[in-house]
């Protein structure tokens, strides 16, 4: 973690790593990112909401789902190595617990017709979340009509034209680079 000089540098130990991503696990068991947002940036203050879209966006490129990859570059940052180990295993040992009951549960009782409906709201739910936090984070973003564009041009290639992910951010991806280094020139 840089600091700027004259700052105070806030210490979290793996005990407060521990406590924080096992409650998200526990707390927000199939869209973590929301309340993985608001817990690290405004219930504890362990990163800006500049830092948090910087390592969210870099989770994004990194294989593996974003927010674990997040987790575990918020564990090194503050505890090294065994942050990183602490922060993810608190993370996912809930939701594993969880899924292993779920899915002994489902195995009995996943053909009947009200456990399909709460499945279909669950799943209505969390979607509801991830756009919500997003319509969060945007706002808080510069609007520069060049970076408007390529988010414009990736949802809709991904999105209503069905193209595959891989294919669009071949293209979009550059893209991008090539008109935030031009805009930064």
């Amino acid at each position: 973690m840089t600091a700027v000089p004259g700052e105070l540098v806030r210490i979290v130990s793996k005990r407060e790593l521990l406590r924080c991503f096992l409650a998200m696990g526990l707390t927000s068991f199939g869209g973590v990112l929301p309340f993985a947002r608001r817990a690290l940036v405004n219930q504890r203050g362990w990163l800006t909401e500049a830092e948090f879209v910087e390592l969210l966006s870099l989770g994004h490129i990194l294989p593996g789902p974003n927010i674990v990859n997040l987790t575990i570059m918020l564990g090194r940052r503050y505890q090294g190595a065994a942050g990183a180990l602490v922060a993810f295993s608190a993370l996912m040992l809930a939701p594993l617990l969880i899924i292993i009951v779920l899915a002994i549960l489902y195995a009995q009782f996943g053909q009947l017709p009200a456990v399909q409906r709460a499945l279909a709201a669950t799943a209505a739910a969390t979607s509801g979340l991830v756009v919500a936090m997003g319509i969060t984070m945007l706002r808080k973003q510069p609007r520069r009509w060049r970076g408007l564009a390529v988010t414009a041009l990736a949802f809709v290639a991904s999105g209503p034209l069905h193209q595959p992910l891989l294919w669009v951010l071949a293209v979009v991806a550059p893209l991008g680079v090539a008109l935030a280094w031009q805009e930064r020139r």
